[in-house]
């Protein structure tokens, strides 16, 4: 594996802009993610694959051809080209720690910003390596390109090893993830994989084979606004009557900040308006699809109590269905994660399979009927300006890649 080149992909992609934006109607939401499409559509190309193209949506594909003549199974490698809207992505200055002593970390751009090792752990086992991170005045972009330079270098590696034993190996980079919309324009059948692999997951060797199962509550609360000096009989006011409906959902549990491991929770993140009209979004989340009716049904009861309370107020949920957990689907297609398995104790590890409090790709991809477990690719603390990346990781995830290649032609 060539690590400087890694390294020149992925400080090169993280400078390109591709935050998604959810106020935005277009697909994708954001001109940065075509930029980035339309630069790895030249470099897939230049590669020699043939059919590397960018679609009227953004979505990247291509093939990397089969060295075995007898019928071995299309398998995919998937990442997305935008990040979270949660922290700025625009002039991202990547970092780079070489020989990384140890220790807490003080970003260039903001002192006040410190990735430390009491919050990061995993620092301690990295003493060496070559680590990646923003000025800490933005976040790195990690998430997901560090996936992206992967399976880009790990189609360099293939196209140049004609020696390793594949089948096809379909490519592709999608949209508009962090949002929620990453496989929205996905064609499935285009694709023609028995399996896919989003490149996604933080750290090394871990394998996501469950996520959790999710809608998004839209909430709206409408009240009579007026002049508060005649108010009286008259006003209706839609910002109490939200704050009630919030006060009556748990906050000591049922909370993301009070569950782990496989407890859900209602979790308001977002609220905006005035007096005449309020509206809240909310996400529902659990490992079991039924408790998410639960939760909903939850929400519907304090707005009917609140309600009652503020006569007048009216107030409409809209329950909007996101992604389910993967589980289920992957038990369908086994040879899924049990290749991705057996890889890894090719390069001489152990896979940790793991659970996410969150989605991917694969959970969307997984529910359509496309096995995806989604896999390490060496990045950590998403979606901050405290993100950071190592090296020497995302090198062992582009030898994993390709030895997942070769276990399939292995159990076609």
């Amino acid at each position: 594996m060539n690590k400087a080149r890694l390294l020149e992909r992925f400080l090169r992609y993280v400078q390109i802009d591709t935050t998604a934006r959810d106020d935005a109607q277009d697909y994708p939401s954001s001109e940065g993610q075509l930029e980035l499409g339309r630069m790895l559509v030249t470099e897939l190309e230049e590669l020699g694959l043939t059919d590397a193209t960018q679609d009227r949506y953004g979505i990247v594909t291509a093939t990397i051809p089969a060295t075995v003549d007898d019928a071995a199974p299309t398998i995919a490698f998937c990442s997305h080209l935008d990040t979270s809207p949660e922290t700025s992505g625009t002039n991202v200055r990547p970092q780079v720690i070489e020989n990384y002593p140890g220790g807490d970390l003080v970003l260039p751009g903001d002192a006040s910003k410190v990735i430390r090792t009491a919050e990061c752990p995993e620092l301690e086992g990295l003493t060496g390596c070559t680590l990646i991170t923003s000025d800490g005045t933005t976040l790195l972009g990690a998430d997901d390109k560090a996936g992206v330079a992967v399976i880009m270098e790990a189609a360099a590696y293939l196209m140049a090893h004609p020696e390793v034993r594949r089948g096809p190996v379909r490519i592709c980079f999608t949209c508009d993830e962090e949002i929620g919309r990453g496989v929205d324009h996905i064609d499935l059948e285009q694709l023609g994989a028995v399996a896919c692999y989003t490149l996604d997951g933080s750290g090394a060797d871990t394998i996501d084979v469950e996520t959790f199962s999710a809608d998004l509550a839209m909430v709206t609360v409408v009240g009579k606004n007026i002049h508060p000096s005649i108010a009286k009989d008259k006003m209706i006011n839609a910002v109490r009557a939200a704050g009630h409906l919030l006060a009556q959902l748990p906050h000591d549990r049922l909370a993301p900040e009070t569950t782990e491991g496989r407890e859900g929770f209602l979790h308001p993140y977002e609220i905006t308006g005035g007096v005449s009209e309020v509206r809240l979004k909310i996400l529902l989340r659990d490992f079991d699809s039924e408790a998410l009716t639960e939760q909903a049904d939850m929400l519907r009861a304090a707005a009917e109590t609140t309600k009652r309370l503020f006569p007048g107020v009216e107030i409409e949920i809209d329950v909007r269905t996101q992604y389910r957990n993967m589980g289920e689907g992957l038990a369908k297609e086994p040879r899924a994660v049990d290749c991705a398995k057996r890889a890894l104790e090719k390069l001489a590890a152990t896979a940790d399979l793991a659970i996410v409090r969150g989605g991917t790709d694969g959970s969307r991809l997984t529910e359509l009927g496309l096995p995806t477990p989604n896999l390490s690719t060496g990045q950590h603390t998403p979606h901050s300006p405290l993100e950071w990346a190592c090296l020497e990781q995302m090198v062992h995830a582009v030898e994993w890649v390709v030895a997942i290649a070769e276990t399939w032609a292995e159990r076609r």
